[in-house]
């Protein structure tokens, strides 16, 4: 856990703020573009959020938070109570929304989905990548950091208000597209939708904010072994492996409890798990809130 302070709250729309959360010692975990952190709120709850300044600022961190009417309290919290001055615990970053060596990109964002692609831009730019974004929204003073876009980017940056010129043609976009082009998007899941049928998986990168709507097997009950302690956890059919851990006095960190921010990563020694994950767990690993398992039991690295 790093500790920040909250230096800035700025206003970016009437639904965003911006937070810049400076160190207060020293530097912070070096991060790349794609990258998340997740924010240690002062009412108990963690929730991650995209990174959305420059990595080459070691000593600071911004985010940028959306207010959810139907929150679960942590967007409700950043945006009614959080106040400058205030000391935040900040996870490490994580990265699953990479960005890949490639000749040239396009950027696709919906809504709040322009943070971690905020970064990615900066990156293409500084290194003279050809690079153009499509910012998708319903209109212009909605769309959070788009006035700061188009000052700093000019004619790289097209804002698509769809209030008043539709949604976007995607596959026209796509069969204009170079070749060598990486497309990557983020945003709501109509978007996503929209960006998979329209151009070739090998080429999209996304990531989501709602896990996919997808059928699983029915919920069995297994074990969990934990190695360093040998203790055996039961996992109820109706209960997940993070809340069983939790129970038995084993939290794992939890942000998104959905499969889609990766906080409750754990090491798999033996077994077979069953990933139900959206973010595509690495080899040996499984996150605990949604994935289950195949064999009668896991054994952890915990």
């Amino acid at each position: 856990m790093q500790h920040t302070v909250v230096e800035h709250m700025d206003r970016v729309t009437k639904d965003v703020v911006a937070l810049t959360l400076r160190a207060t010692t020293g530097d912070l975990a070096p991060w790349d573009p794609g990258a998340h952190i997740d924010l240690s709120l002062p009412n108990w709850l963690d929730r991650q959020y995209s990174l959305c300044g420059d990595p080459a600022e070691r000593d600071a961190y911004r985010v940028a938070v959306r207010y959810d009417p139907l929150s679960r309290g942590g967007s409700e919290y950043v945006h009614r109570f959080l106040r400058r001055g205030r000391t935040l615990g900040v996870s490490l970053p994580r990265n699953h929304f990479p960005l890949v060596p490639a000749p040239r990109y396009l950027f696709l964002a919906g809504g709040i989905g322009i943070t971690p692609l905020l970064p990615m831009l900066r990156a293409a730019a500084a290194a003279g990548i050809p690079a153009t974004l499509m910012y998708v929204g319903p209109a212009r003073d909605s769309m959070p950091f788009a006035d700061e876009l188009l000052r700093t980017y000019g004619d790289l940056v097209r804002i698509v208000e769809t209030g008043r010129h539709g949604r976007p043609d995607l596959h026209a976009l796509a069969a204009a597209l170079h070749p060598d082009t990486l497309v990557y998007c983020c945003g709501p899941a109509t978007m996503l939708a929209a960006a998979e049928a329209a151009f070739p998986a090998e080429r999209l990168h996304a990531e989501r904010f709602q896990p996919l709507a997808r059928t699983f097997g029915p919920d069995t009950a297994f074990e969990a072994v934990c190695a360093r302690s040998g203790d055996t956890v039961a996992v109820p059919a109706d209960e997940s492996l993070l809340d069983a851990l939790a129970h038995a006095g084993r939290p794992l960190p939890a942000g998104c409890r959905e499969g889609i921010c990766g906080s409750c990563e754990v090491t798999v020694l033996d077994g077979t798990p069953e990933h139900r994950d959206d973010i595509g767990a690495p080899e040996g690993r499984m996150f605990a809130c949604v994935s289950r398992a195949v064999s009668p039991r896991l054994v952890l690295d915990l």
